[in-house]
């Protein structure tokens, strides 16, 4: 994947944290520490994308219960 530089600008209290992360060895970077931390992010809306699409076939199953396939059944 390409990668773009951006200018953000953050709280100071964050970048002493991210600092923190790195003075612990938990990343190596700033750069890496961002870029993990929006990863997280984006997993995590997916996440709450695939719930929402549980949910939405949840309620037609319960209006049309005939439409469910078995777990069984699923190879």
């Amino acid at each position: 994947m390409t990668s773009v530089q951006v200018q953000v600008r953050v709280p100071k209290k964050v970048v002493q944290e991210i600092d923190r992360w790195i003075t612990e060895g938990r990343f190596a970077n700033r750069s890496e520490a961002i870029k993990t931390v929006l990863t997280i992010y984006r997993e995590r809306e997916k996440t709450r994308e695939f719930y929402r699409t549980l949910l939405k076939r949840s309620e037609q199953a319960k209006k049309k219960p005939e439409s469910l396939i078995p777990l069984d059944e699923i190879p």
